[in-house]
């Protein structure tokens, strides 16, 4: 069985990215984690979707 590279995290005050690979956080912080995100990392993981999805909650936080 492979490691997701993708995984949500619980961190205070919400969820991070964390990148299994580069070893580090990916993504901005979410109060909450968007379901269809976590649906795709629990699910295929496929980056640009992932990405997709990413640009979208970033822009209706601005």
């Amino acid at each position: 069985m492979s490691r997701r590279r993708y995984v949500a995290r619980g961190v205070p005050g919400g969820y991070r990215i964390w990148d299994n690979r580069g070893r580090r956080w990916w993504g901005d912080h979410y109060e909450l984690c968007p379901d269809d995100l976590l649906s795709e990392l629990n699910g295929k993981a496929d980056y640009a979707k992932i990405t997709v999805l990413l640009k979208r909650y970033r822009a209706q936080k601005r």
